[in-house]
């Protein structure tokens, strides 16, 4: 004959057991995502993905700043009592301008480029035909650059020797940050120089037809005075590795 009392007890006994083991699980999952979910939810989209790489980059270029202000005030106090460090000290505040790390200010030009107000009346217009590319962007910068600008911003961001323009869909990635139109280009420099380069430039002349025909926008206007800031982020190139 059974005991009919064994049951709950040994229920009793393996209860605090089983609790013993889910917390010991929780524990080991908690540590081993650092705070974050294991696991995306299944309808995570790509804009959120982007945001949180965005927040991300916003974070580091702060941690950036915070360390370039330390670095400088420590080679600063050293190039005092070090007549070599001064003395490249002095080398490198000659390179800063010319390679975009510091603040410029002159006169110049200023485009901006605009996606369409909407969908024309004319329904069978492809909606790609409506959106500021890639390719108008790069067609202006190269157009200015090659009229002699000294220095360029696109959507208040500095244009350095290795900064790419890239778009996806109607949004600009630049300098890690994601932008969206009107796209704003400043550039200082000898404004009718520039100009002209931009009226010779097959890709600008496109955008500007199609500008006409479906309703985008560009604008160029003389600014006696722009302000642009400094470069702030990694001015080293990253190269994929393989893998050993």
């Amino acid at each position: 004959m059974t005991d009919d009392r064994a049951a709950p007890r040994r229920w009793r006994a393996l209860v605090p057991a089983i609790c013993l083991v889910a917390g010991l699980g929780f524990a080991i999952s908690a540590h081993e995502s650092g705070g974050e979910e294991l696991r995306a939810p299944v309808n995570a989209t790509l804009a959120g993905t982007v945001r949180s790489a965005e927040d991300r980059v916003h974070r580091l270029d702060h941690q950036i700043r915070e360390l370039q202000a330390e670095l400088n005030r420590l080679t600063k106090l050293a190039g005092r009592g070090d007549s070599a460090v001064a003395r490249e000290r002095r080398q490198i505040a000659r390179l800063l301008e010319p390679a975009g790390l510091t603040a410029v200010h002159g006169a110049g030009l200023e485009i901006v480029l605009d996606d369409a107000p909407g969908q024309p009346a004319d329904s069978t217009v492809d909606p790609n035909q409506l959106v500021v590319h890639q390719s108008d962007l790069q067609a202006v910068v190269n157009a200015l650059w090659a009229g002699g600008a000294e220095a360029m911003t696109i959507a208040g961001q500095r244009v350095i020797a290795t900064s790419a323009v890239r778009c996806v869909g109607n949004t600009l990635l630049l300098n890690g940050e994601v932008f969206s139109p009107p796209y704003r280009v400043a550039a200082i420099g000898p404004s009718a120089t520039m100009q002209r380069k931009l009226s010779f430039s097959p890709g600008v002349k496109l955008f500007r037809e199609a500008a006409g025909y479906y309703g985008l926008g560009y604008t160029t206007s003389t600014a006696s005075r722009l302000d642009l800031p400094p470069y702030r982020g990694p001015v080293t190139l990253s190269y994929a590795h393989l893998s050993k």
